[in-house]
Parts: C-alpha cells; structure tokens; sequence
C-alpha cells in the first residue's frame, strides 16, 4: 500500500514537472525581416533559439520575410508567435490588436528616416525632386515609407518605384534608374559600401525621432505561454539580448505618434503607383 502510495505521488511530480517545463506542445514560429540575408540572420538568432528551446521545452523555428511587405501579411494571418519588428510593423500589428509588444529593440539615432542621392547629384533639397523618380521601401518601413512619405507630401513625382530592399535601391539610384532613395540611416551605413561603384551623400535626414520597434506577441497565444516567453527573454543571459539587439528591462516604445503619421499619408499613398505620383489630397471634380 505504502509503494503504491509512493508510485502516486512520484507520478503527480512528473506530470507538474512537465507542465511547468513545456508550456508550448509544439513550437514557437519567430518573425523576423531578413532582406535575403538568411545564413546571417540565423547565426544573429541561433543562441536565441537554442536557449528558448531549453527554456520552454519546445521547438524554435526562425521564420524570415523577405521584407516588410512580406512580414505585413504574415502578421495579419498570425503566422508568428514571436516577432522582432521594426517600428512600421509594430505600430500597425498593436494597432490592429493582433499583437502586443512586450521588450523593446535597440534604436537610437541610427534609426532616422534619410533621403540618400549620388554624390555628384545636383539635387539639394527635397522640393528638387518634383517630376523625378526616387525609390521608397515597403509599406510597412517607417524610415523607408511612411516618414519620406510625410516629407514629400505635396509634391508631384515622376514615378516611385518600391524597392524590395535597401540595397536594391541603391543599386537603384547608381544605375540611374532614380534619382533618390529613402531608407533608415542604419541601413545607409550598412548597405552603402556593397554597391561601391558609386558614392553617395545623404541629401535629407528628417527630424522626427522614430520610435525603436518591439518584439511582438501574437493575442492567439494562450496567457500562460505569453508570460513563459516574456520571463524567458527577461532573464536571459545578457549575451542573448545583446546579440540579437532587445532590452530585457525596459518599456515598450509609444507608437501613437507613428500610427497617427501612418493614418496621415493613406490618402497619398493610394497615388504612388500612377504616374505622374500626385502626393497630395486632390480635390474631387
């Protein structure tokens, strides 16, 4: 009586050691933009996943898109558990109450929105580039859709041509095919030396202090494995934030001002596939 007493109570032990041990059955999907660049995104996350897979018990699966358009329609289909998303990203998935943002990513300055031309270019200023073709990023981009956006509302374009990466519009702009880019200064700092048949100088950097993005999760991820990862991220070794660029003890960013700047350019934005890119409110006939 007493053994099979002791057989019960081993057996309840074993089944709340598991529970508390796995609170995820299958796996955590993990969002991130990759803009091609896969093999160094995985080395980025791989101590990541290998520590929230001891953590949680459970399988982690990186997941990139290829860019912020891509990461839009992942995140109104909830394919993600996790994100690390830039600013753009978040302000639309906390707007739409897909996702809540739990731990901010690092920003700072290198985070601005900037207009980049050749540097033999004659332009000078924004208004110059009335009636010329210039490359945004995705929608989805604060510093390469939505701010440049703001700083060119009112102007007529020649064309706007959306460039799949920060590279490419480069690439972009040394080919001739535009004759400005925008993007974020971080990106203009890392992607400028890979298309090193041209310099460039940046010709506009806006003022606006852009929110750094968040790591999201998804609302259809029950509460206890919500809180599972947040106290996973919060104390992990600080090696793992510090590769993979989060802060585990500080708030989350206020995304109110960039949601309103986001809802300010809808109605040019419908205009950047015509050309003549009217972008500014037109009156009806």
């Amino acid at each position: 009586m007493l053994s099979r007493c002791l057989y019960l109570v081993i057996i309840i032990f074993l089944l709340l050691g598991c529970q508390s041990r796995q609170p995820f059955a299958d796996r955590i999907t993990l969002g991130v933009i990759s803009f091609g660049e896969n093999q160094q995104l995985k080395e980025k996350y791989g101590e990541l996943e290998v520590y929230l897979e001891k953590e949680l018990n459970s399988i982690v699966e990186l997941e990139p898109a290829y860019n912020e358009r891509q990461a839009i329609t992942q995140i109104k289909e909830q394919a993600w558990d996790m994100v690390f998303a830039p600013s753009g990203l978040a302000a639309i998935a906390t707007k739409q109450s897909t996702y809540v943002p739990i731990l901010p990513l690092e920003g700072g300055l290198n985070n601005r929105s900037i207009f980049v031309v050749a540097q033999n270019s004659p332009i000078k200023t924004i208004p110059e580039l009335k009636d010329k073709a210039i490359a945004l990023g995705q929608p989805g981009s604060a510093t390469g859709y939505y701010f440049p956006l703001l700083n060119l509302y009112g102007l007529t374009l020649a064309r706007i041509d959306l460039a799949t990466t920060p590279k490419r519009a480069l690439e972009w702009i040394s080919q001739g095919k535009v004759v400005a880019a925008a993007m974020s200064l971080e990106d203009y700092n890392r992607y400028r030396t890979t298309v090193p048949e041209t310099q460039f100088r940046v010709l506009f950097q806006d003022n606006h202090k852009v929110p750094s993005g968040s790591i999201l999760l998804s609302n259809s991820l029950p509460q206890i494995q919500q809180q599972a990862l947040i106290n996973a991220l919060t104390s992990a070794p600080p090696m793992i934030p510090a590769s993979v660029g989060y802060i585990a003890n500080a708030d989350v960013p206020n995304y109110e001002q960039l949601g309103m700047i986001i809802e300010k350019i809808k109605p040019i934005s419908e205009n950047i596939q015509q050309k003549p890119a009217i972008l500014y409110e037109q009156s009806p006939n």
